[in-house]
């Protein structure tokens, strides 16, 4: 489905789970687009755990079909993220999160950071903590303003950032924070060792951050 903004489009599909909380999620993606095996499966596992799911594309991949994002878009795409959010708020009752891997990840905890209101809680797969190979270049200056509960999730061979360069930046934010490690994983995450797994696994880390009665049943 398509949702119109003004100048922004919302270009997304809506998961409504079977027995739903109210809560719902923004799932956003990498480089890619909101069809990506990863958005799916995790857009599959928490509508099964009875969190709607607002699966999307950012502006800049709706512009373009191929290709990275340019520095360029990144007020754009902040605004693509508020309006999902917009649309989120728009249709269901409950507590609203958002989630992102690298790029949109690290839009979306930047647009939070400043407008902690918008959110309860972020979810962020593989944050681009620096370019690869580039450690000093950290994408951090935002995160002592983040006063927003964050759950990372991260490859232990991400080459964005180790988990131990991960777990020292995470410090910085002035709020709860969780890091859940992926094993053997890279940037990507999904690998073909843990793919059937992966997903839900992510579902139950969230559950357990955010709906704690929901992770202990």
């Amino acid at each position: 489905m398509g949702e119109h903004f003004g100048e922004v489009s919302v270009c997304s599909f809506v998961y409504r789970a079977a027995a739903p909380s109210g809560d719902a999620l923004a799932l956003i993606h990498a480089n890619e687009n909101y069809n990506t095996p990863l958005l799916v499966a995790l857009a599959e596992a928490f509508a099964a755990s009875g969190l709607n799911v607002l699966r999307c594309d950012l502006p800049f991949r709706q512009l373009h079909p191929h290709g990275p994002p340019s520095p360029a878009s990144t007020t754009r795409d902040q605004d693509g993220i508020l309006k999902a959010l917009t649309l989120i708020r728009q249709r269901f009752s409950g507590r609203v999160f958002v989630a992102g891997q690298s790029y949109s990840g690290r839009q979306a905890s930047i647009l939070v950071a400043s407008e902690p209101e918008l959110v309860e809680g972020l979810l962020l797969f593989s944050y681009p903590l620096h370019p690869p190979g580039r450690p000093a270049q950290l994408r951090t200056t935002h995160f002592p303003n983040l006063r927003t509960p964050t759950l990372f999730i991260s490859g232990t061979k991400d080459a964005f950032g180790s988990v131990e360069e991960l777990e020292s930046a995470i410090k910085q934010i002035p709020a709860s924070t969780r890091l859940a490690q992926v094993e053997g994983a890279g940037h990507g995450l999904l690998t073909k060792t843990n793919r059937d797994k992966l997903p839900k696994a992510i579902s139950e880390a969230f559950d357990g951050m955010y709906r704690p009665a929901r992770g202990a049943s």
